[in-house]
């Protein structure tokens, strides 16, 4: 399982690098109000992404190993298709947005859904290498394209990240389809089997990805509040600290992706409980130290790297740093859950984070502006990671003190990192 990991943390560890280069160029050229622009446009794709998932998501990987794939296929493409359809429509109603905005998040929102539903059955399968491949494939395809529009072309326009995008994800899902058709499952569609397979899929499904949209609306609220009370400026200053700190993430998501497929596919789930838990608490070592290694950059670093304006994401990162941390456990707990396909408990650890969330953004945003949405932001993720350790606790035995890294855990981390290079 280590081993596996390990690979995923490489993977996901190029894919941050590359979001994180998206970042800089936006800011870099597009200032901060530019940035702000490409964030919001960013959220609204990802909340269609979210609603897509009600008929799919997670619930692909656990069903997948199980089902024929195209049965999961075709409901899962016609759900994302009504979907961005709709929620485009809500956005133009809500924002009175420009029509060719509209049209960007209509296309682009699809081609994102459809690759995600493409990347869960084969991640479902077990093709992690095409996966991870495909999936730093895509960030890299944009953060070119914004590279050569930008700095080869002089072009510095907000319209610019749309149409490297549709390269981005337009070339990895025609990859991700031809993939797809490498998979032994038969073709032929038996219409009460597909039936059957789109109940299943929609029953799982429900449960499983509720947990996911409010998390989403947890991690992102901040943003609307900002926009309502500050400015696009604010926000893609906030965008900055925000997407920083959120790499780091990638830790605990690639430990949580492996033992999640583990936990799917293993006939005892319990037998896995002894090596997740020293899994985590390396999880947890690595997350720790990378976050204060982050937090304890200068001012001048963020100003050299992004721009004078975006000074203030300082203080953001320092705010976010504890939240982070409590991520790494709550991406763990939730992840073991899922595995075992008790969404109320997941559900639930959203809910009480959305509660704090929309609660501290009231309070605290309009009197500390970013600042105020990054500590809403960090008692959401404090006050849901307490909620999982306690059902955790009772679940498994294991008291929230199990997670704590040992000297013990350090020297074997030490020695893995060691054979490794070697």
């Amino acid at each position: 399982m280590i081993r596996r990991i390990l690979h995923n943390v490489a993977t996901r560890l190029a894919t941050a690098l590359l979001s994180f280069v998206v970042v800089w160029l936006t800011a870099r050229y597009l200032g901060a109000a530019g940035r702000g622009a490409v964030s919001l446009f960013v959220t609204d794709c990802a909340v269609l992404l979210l609603f897509i998932g009600l008929v799919g998501g997670s619930s692909l990987i656990y069903l997948v190993p199980r089902r024929n794939v195209w049965h999961l296929l075709l409901p899962a493409y016609g759900w994302a298709t009504l979907v961005c359809l709709i929620g485009t429509g809500a956005v133009a109603l809500l924002r009175n947005a420009p029509g060719a905005y509209l049209g960007h998040l209509l296309t682009l929102s699809l081609l994102q859904a459809f690759f995600s539903i493409n990347s869960s059955l084969l991640l479902g399968r077990r093709r992690e290498g095409i996966y991870n491949m495909l999936a730093a494939a895509q960030v890299a395809l944009l953060a070119v394209g914004l590279w050569g529009c930008f700095g080869g072309l002089g072009w510095r326009e907000i319209p610019v990240y749309y149409y490297a995008a549709y390269v981005a994800y337009g070339l990895p899902l025609l990859l991700s389809i031809r993939a797809l058709l490498h998979l032994p499952d038969r073709r032929l569609r038996h219409g009460r089997r597909l039936r059957a397979t789109t109940r299943e899929l929609v029953r799982h499904s429900r449960g499983a990805h509720l947990s996911n949209i409010l998390a989403f609306a947890n991690y992102r609220l901040g943003y609307y509040f900002v926009a309502h009370y500050a400015d696009a400026r604010s926000v893609g200053i906030l965008s900055v600290g925000v997407a920083l700190t959120e790499a780091i993430w990638l830790i605990p998501r690639s430990t949580a992706l492996v033992q999640y497929v583990d936990l799917v596919h293993a006939p005892d789930p319990a037998a896995l409980a002894g090596e997740g838990l020293r899994v985590a608490r390396l999880t947890l070592l690595a997350t720790t130290a990378a976050m204060a290694v982050l937090a304890l950059l200068p001012v001048g670093v963020l100003t050299a790297i992004f721009g004078p304006e975006f000074g203030p994401a300082r203080p953001v990162i320092g705010l976010l740093a504890p939240g982070v941390v409590c991520i790494a456990i709550q991406i763990l707990c939730s992840s073991y859950f899922a595995g075992l396909a008790r969404y109320r408990i997941n559900n639930a650890a959203s809910i009480v984070g959305m509660g704090v969330t929309i609660m501290a953004c009231w309070l605290l945003v309009p009197r500390l502006g970013i600042r105020g949405a990054a500590l809403a932001s960090t008692a959401s993720y404090a006050a849901s990671t307490v909620f999982l350790l306690y059902h955790f606790w009772r679940a498994t035995g294991a008291t929230p003190w199990a997670f704590l890294p040992t000297p013990a855990d350090v020297s074997y981390g030490l020695s893995l990192l060691r054979r490794q290079k070697s």
